[in-house]
């Protein structure tokens, strides 16, 4: 768990609460950040690339599909609102786990999907979720689900993209973020 001292209130005692993280690679990072900062119970989110083989890569870097980084949001959530099973949930919702390095419009490998979790506690939740999708889907995912090997932030004006862009590029239709922003109300 993570003691988080700075960032968004999402919650009363934000500040002195133990928060938990969770790492979704789901395609563009502008809407999948979004999407996630629907959800009642998130309180930080921030954009990066994850698990590559680089140091401190730049997105042009991680656009030659050289570095083997995926854009990724990286989530501290307030497990006493929202749990890791339905933030889980809420992942496979917003995007396609069939698509191999595809989400959208956007094609390459650092638009992968990923699930990347820091404490291994936490795999026995993802791995049901991850199962039971598989099931529902009929066929195996081509969603990653690893230990988050590394993650460096991406730049400042990918951060909160759509907030400071609100008619900016989005794979993800508006819908998907009213359906976030009433999920767990």
């Amino acid at each position: 768990m993570v003691a988080c001292s700075e960032g968004k209130a999402g919650s009363a005692n934000y500040k002195t609460k133990e928060m938990k993280e969770i790492y979704f690679a789901g395609g563009c990072f502008w809407g999948t950040e979004h999407f996630f900062k629907q959800l009642r119970g998130v309180v930080e989110t921030e954009v990066g690339y994850a698990n590559g083989h680089t140091e401190n890569p730049t997105y042009q870097d991680v656009c030659t599909d050289q570095t083997g980084f995926a854009e990724t949001v990286h989530i501290v959530y307030d497990p006493e609102i929202l749990t890791l099973e339905f933030l889980t949930e809420m992942y496979f919702k917003a995007i396609d786990p069939t698509s191999i390095n595809r989400q959208g419009h956007d094609e390459g490998t650092q638009y992968r999907t990923g699930i990347y979790y820091i404490e291994e506690a936490d795999l026995p939740t993802l791995q049901k979720v991850y199962n039971q999708v598989q099931e529902e889907v009929g066929q195996p995912l081509a969603v990653q689900l690893q230990p988050l090997e590394n993650f460096y932030k991406a730049e400042e004006y990918h951060q909160d993209y759509l907030d400071k862009n609100p008619q900016g590029y989005c794979h993800l239709p508006v819908e998907l973020f009213k359906m976030a922003k009433e999920a767990n109300r």
